[in-house]
């Protein structure tokens, strides 16, 4: 492994190992000598996600780690990845930060890699939260509209994605927070976060998409299909945190998947949609 510069102080680079000598990016928030725990972004998404937990990670003695994903970011594009690839991301950013085992936190579209990286990595891995997390297809009736869509353009025309990606984020540069905010939210996006949430929120999407679109468009495409993850195989314990006003993600289709795993819990969070859940959900997973 390696580290090179970097143009913010919050950022380090590892390498992921192969031939291709592909990079990591990852940040780190809250107490260095803390207890690490590993946190997944969504899709899109990057590791400005974890900034908005910083307070509650140094509060409780927590030390943070946020990659971005391959294609997002600054991490270096890998379009052929697979979901049960999430294991190396995982494994890199802990040798770089010299951690043998950690917890993990995974977001939305960031579940499917963190299940992945469980099943592979036993002995580094000892629990798993899943907040307001994507399920398998398996276990959608009635998928939303929006995912469903994006889902199908990723799997049949990449280049149409990567061009919506690269719009959404010109608008999204030029429009109050609460543009961004309102595609996680059920209700008034002007109310439902803080100001200083918001942006980070924004700020999020806009690392995601900046240099490249591949991993939004890989993602998509791959969370509509099959995840080909050996969910019998995870030995840590699984916890489930979803709020019942998801509209990103319905809660019928996480009960439907948690009683598949024996481990799992289901925490649910009354009134709580896709970011509310993750705004209530992570400090509490963070204190306990």
């Amino acid at each position: 492994m390696s580290e090179r510069s970097s143009a913010r102080e919050d950022v380090r680079f590892a390498t992921l190992e192969g031939d291709d000598d592909r990079r990591v990016a990852y940040a780190e928030y809250g107490t260095e000598t803390g207890s690490p725990v590993v946190f997944l972004h969504g899709t899109p998404g990057s590791r400005r996600l974890a900034e908005l937990f910083e307070s509650s990670a140094r509060d409780n003695g927590v030390r943070l780690l946020a990659p971005d994903r391959p294609g997002y970011g600054r991490s270096d594009p890998w379009p052929d990845r697979s979901i049960r690839d999430g294991d190396q991301t995982v494994s890199t950013v802990l040798d770089h930060a010299g951690i043998d085992t950690a917890r993990l936190v995974a977001f939305s579209g960031g579940a499917p890699y963190a299940f992945a990286a469980t099943t592979t990595l036993p002995s580094r891995i000892d629990r798993l939260d899943v907040v307001a997390g994507a399920t398998p297809p398996e276990y959608i009736n009635d998928p939303p509209a929006v995912p469903r869509i994006l889902g199908r353009i990723g799997s049949t025309a990449p280049p149409v994605l990567a061009a919506l990606f690269r719009t959404q984020r010109w608008v999204a540069e030029r429009r109050d927070p609460s543009f961004v905010v309102a595609q996680y939210t059920t209700g008034d996006p002007t109310a439902a976060v803080s100001d200083r949430a918001a942006e980070i929120v924004r700020a999020d999407l806009l690392e995601a998409l900046d240099r490249h679109r591949s991993g939004a468009v890989t993602e998509f495409g791959q969370i509509a299909s099959d995840w080909n993850v050996d969910f019998d195989a995870i030995d840590a314990p699984v916890r489930f945190w979803h709020g019942d006003d998801d509209a990103n993600v319905p809660i019928e289709s996480v009960r439907r998947f948690e009683a598949s795993l024996p481990a799992a819990r289901l925490e649910v969070l009354d009134g709580a949609d896709h970011l509310g859940t993750l705004l209530r959900s992570v400090p509490a997973i963070l204190s306990d």
